[in-house]
């Protein structure tokens, strides 16, 4: 985390713990799960994949009560029929959490799939396991941002990944890191993605191969 504030998760954090709680299927992805795996980028900012039944949207409702939340569940039935985010908000905070539903694309369900738990330490609490979209994943979310709207960010954020990969900075993770499945998914996305994603790998294991202080 870089130095300065740092941000005010509790809102989220708390989200998910209720998304544990009620035994809710979900999964963290975009800027926060690349968090998890070594990027550095302060971000605000949480979405995450569930898939609800009626039980879970009425505990969810039931969670963030008006009028400080607002946690609509026809917002949420009607979101997940028709395949659309919704959103959980705290009105006296000022933030809110996009949940994406399962059936908004269908690319999420194989990253679903695949999904594994992971720990996310959180100030003044104890460390949460949470389940989170695995890093080859991410990366290819983050590519697809990228095509989008060639932001810098997602360049950065995808390679500070592959350095904390390939520096095997989590053992396990970079033993299961599979780079084939990560190679074969970019192709789909075009050869602007492709000559992106090669030189990201080049320059990350340049870096990765320097001496480590």
């Amino acid at each position: 985390m870089p130095s300065g504030r740092a941000p005010d998760l509790s809102f989220f954090l708390d989200i998910l713990q209720t998304l544990e709680d009620i035994d809710a299927p979900y999964m963290i992805i975009g800027a926060f799960a690349a968090a998890v795996y070594g990027v550095s980028r302060t971000t605000y900012d949480i979405d995450i994949v569930v898939e609800l039944d009626e039980e879970h949207i009425e505990a969810l409702a039931a969670a963030y009560p008006v009028p400080r939340y607002y946690a609509d569940p026809e917002q949420m039935r009607n979101a997940i029929r028709t395949g659309i985010m919704f959103n959980i908000i705290d009105t006296s905070r000022g933030e809110k959490a996009d949940l994406v539903p399962l059936t908004m694309a269908s690319r999420y369900r194989q990253a679903f799939q695949r999904r594994m738990r992971q720990t996310v330490d959180t100030p003044d609490m104890k460390p949460l396991q949470v389940w989170c979209a695995r890093p080859e994943d991410v990366i290819v979310g983050k590519l697809m941002a990228w095509v989008e709207g060639r932001s810098r960010k997602h360049e950065t954020d995808i390679y500070e990944m592959i350095v904390f990969i390939y520096l095997g900075l989590d053992p396990m993770l970079s033993k299961e890191f599979d780079e084939a499945y990560l190679d074969a998914q970019v192709l789909q996305l075009g050869q602007d993605a492709v000559e992106l994603w090669r030189k990201v790998k080049e320059a990350a294991r340049e870096e990765a191969s320097k001496p480590q202080l």
